[in-house]
């Protein structure tokens, strides 16, 4: 999905608790994230949540967010905290970062 109206974004920081480390949440949150057409980073928490910002039109955010359950069946998602954030013009692509 090609996106080209930054102007219209949302961008969220999300926290996922459960199990989400070692099970390989981060690859399939950047694999998802690229399929919708979504910008942003992910990263491994000391604390044993992951946490991701992402980027990119609202109706793409909320489908992409609504699956974060069902992206892979050995992880398992007991909460998730979003916080709506200025949107990054210049965000591109979806990384991993380093551990925080």
């Amino acid at each position: 999905m090609k996106h080209d109206d930054p102007v219209s974004d949302e961008a969220w920081l999300l926290r996922v608790h459960g199990r989400v480390q070692g099970v390989g949440f981060r690859d399939g949150c950047v694999d998802a994230a690229l399929a919708a057409g979504l910008h942003g980073w992910v990263r491994n928490r000391r604390d044993g949540t992951v946490e991701m910002l992402v980027q990119g039109p609202p109706a793409a955010l909320g489908r992409w967010r609504s699956g974060l359950r069902q992206l892979l069946p050995q992880a398992r998602i007991d909460a998730i905290e979003d916080t709506p954030v200025a949107p990054d013009p210049a965000l591109r692509g979806f990384a991993r970062r380093p551990t925080e």
